[in-house]
């Protein structure tokens, strides 16, 4: 009886121990581990319970189901196992949290990068259509505030139209739509014209996930798509030489 006292006791201690484990990782709370046996050493969690975070706890995210958090890693993982371990250790990403209905003071948002951190935290109901391509434009997050010194925003946007101006910030306008254009004229998605670095993160998205004879039809049919491709291109050499798109 004593015994299973003991063992009872040990069960009962063990999750707020990983809990407060991850927390002090990454200052997430309500986490649990889902997987973090990875061929790239990406550690995934989920939340086990909805958690708010920042200063003004602004930044709320809900817990999904297990059904929901099994499928939706299977799609996040098959995504993420592009990047190498030593790849993700140049952009310093090393965690990923799945949660659900993610939003910063009300907005919602697909994603969180934390670069700092080593963090993305992912909306695994994000719309469906779309998840795939945006978790590749989260990661260029990660990397661009990793890498600002090789992202200039004032060169890239000499590759526009010279009347063509963004907005001041991605919440400062309505351009919100994320269909890929079939006319793009110099702009993948109409949120490619909200700011420098969510055009730049569209145009790396795109990149990692359109087949790649449809980016050789859009470089030789848009000069300044070819040029924005062959921008981001270059900068993720310099990071990775060893990088395959």
């Amino acid at each position: 009886m004593i015994i299973f006292r003991v063992i009872l006791l040990f069960f009962i201690l063990i999750s707020p121990l990983k809990a407060n484990t991850i927390y002090n990782l990454i200052k997430i709370p309500n986490l649990e581990i889902y997987e973090i046996n990875t061929e790239n050493k990406l550690k995934y969690f989920y939340a086990a319970s909805s958690f708010r975070l920042g200063v003004q706890k602004n930044i709320i995210c809900l817990s999904s189901n297990k059904k929901n958090y099994d499928e939706k890693y299977q799609v996040i993982e098959r995504n993420l196992k592009k990047y190498s371990h030593s790849f993700l250790k140049k952009i310093n990403l090393k965690y990923i949290v799945m949660c659900e209905n993610l939003s910063i003071s009300g907005i919602n948002t697909a994603g969180i990068p934390d670069n700092v951190m080593k963090t993305l935290i992912l909306d695994i109901e994000f719309n469906k259509k779309y998840f795939e391509r945006v978790i590749h434009h989260e990661i260029f997050h990660i990397i661009n505030d990793q890498y600002r010194e090789l992202f200039n925003e004032n060169n890239w946007k000499e590759i526009n139209t010279p009347n063509f101006v963004y907005a001041e910030c991605s919440t400062c306008t309505e351009k919100l739509g994320l269909n890929t254009y079939t006319k793009k004229n110099g702009f993948f998605t109409e949120y490619s014209k909200s700011t420098v670095s969510e055009d730049m993160a569209e145009v790396y998205s795109h990149l990692i996930f359109l087949d790649p004879e449809e980016i050789k039809q859009i470089r030789n049919s848009d000069k300044i798509l070819k040029k924005k491709i062959s921008y981001i291109e270059k900068k993720i050499k310099l990071i990775d030489n060893s990088f395959s798109f």
